[in-house]
């Protein structure tokens, strides 16, 4: 195993962290060498999991360490940009959680700050780092012209069982179009390129406090091609997602994210068998190559802030 060349500061102890913490664990390239979280006992937790990591629960004390080479931030989208803008300032290296703001506004201004930092900026969209995208890519040959996209959210209960957090919960940051959907518009930027929002239509519950209950959207790509969104919470059926592309000789589906069909003219559509992969250990070796000069795969803020504008258009805000 090679010596650790980067130290990781941790802003963000939640489940993405907990996952994150075991991936650089794995890899060689990596340590975590500080972990902030407002919950004193997450913090502590978190620290404990990863070795022998300094914790606290004040992030600007964990940007005061000097040695501390990239940060990856897994705290709300509330607080992305504020942190964000403080982490660029002291010309770390960021890898951020999706979505990339809570706004375009913050969306933009982050990028800005990344590109004059002149630092690596990511963003960890797992889908783009398992063997399911570059088979879509190859299978695309097999589909013929393109005639449609519908993407498929449905969820018994919102927030899902493991993801019980109050500001997911919210309108202000939460809801399913803001934490599931961006997945589903970046495999589509992945895959085809710009999309727009031709109209779209949410539905909320009374609560002006809570996040939405539904969406049903057009949108459409750069050639005319369209793409439509049905998204429904709190219905009597069980979590279900599908990512499925039509076409003149053949279908491909995506489900619940891993589960990949393909089926050619008048044929039912079978499972595809895919290789595993760790997405997080993948997206870490990108990081490595990005922060020593080499040409890199990742999502920069630059797709994150073209993903934000899809969102915004989506939840009908300006």
């Amino acid at each position: 195993m090679s010596e650790k060349r980067y130290r990781v500061g941790m802003i963000g102890a939640g489940v993405m962290g907990e996952r994150m913490i075991d991936a650089v664990q794995k890899h060689p390239d990596y340590q975590i060498i500080a972990i902030s979280d407002v919950s004193e006992k997450r913090a502590q937790e978190a620290a404990a999991r990863s070795g022998n990591a300094a914790w606290y629960t004040n992030y600007q004390e964990l940007l005061d360490q000097e040695d501390v080479d990239l940060i990856y931030l897994a705290v709300p989208p509330k607080f992305h940009h504020s942190i964000a803008l403080e982490v660029l300032a002291r010309k770390k290296h960021l890898l951020c959680e999706k979505p990339l703001a809570n706004s375009l506004k913050e969306a933009e201004e982050m990028l800005e700050a990344a590109e004059e930092a002149g630092v690596v900026h990511a963003m960890h969209f797992p889908m783009y780092y398992q063997s399911v995208l570059p088979e879509m890519i190859t299978r695309l040959e097999t589909v013929g012209d393109l005639r449609r996209i519908d993407i498929l959210t449905h969820f018994h209960q919102w927030p899902r069982p493991w993801q019980q957090t109050p500001w997911l919960a919210g309108r202000e940051q939460g809801g399913f179009i803001r934490e599931v959907l961006p997945h589903f518009v970046h495999l589509t930027y992945s895959l085809f390129g710009d999309l727009q929002v031709v109209r779209s239509h949410v539905d909320y519950p009374d609560d002006p406090q809570a996040c939405e209950v539904g969406v049903a959207a057009y949108l459409e790509l750069a050639d005319g091609t369209p793409v439509t969104v049905n998204g429904l919470a709190g219905i009597a059926h069980q979590e279900h997602l599908d990512y499925r592309i039509y076409g003149t000789k053949g279908t491909l589906s995506l489900v619940n994210w891993t589960n990949l069909y393909a089926g050619l003219e008048g044929e039912a559509l079978e499972p595809v068998t895919l290789q595993l992969q760790e997405r997080l250990i993948q997206l870490l070796d990108e990081m490595a190559k990005a922060i020593s000069g080499e040409e890199a795969r990742l999502v920069t803020f630059e797709t994150g802030v073209k993903v934000q504008k899809v969102l915004e258009d989506l939840l009908g805000e300006e």
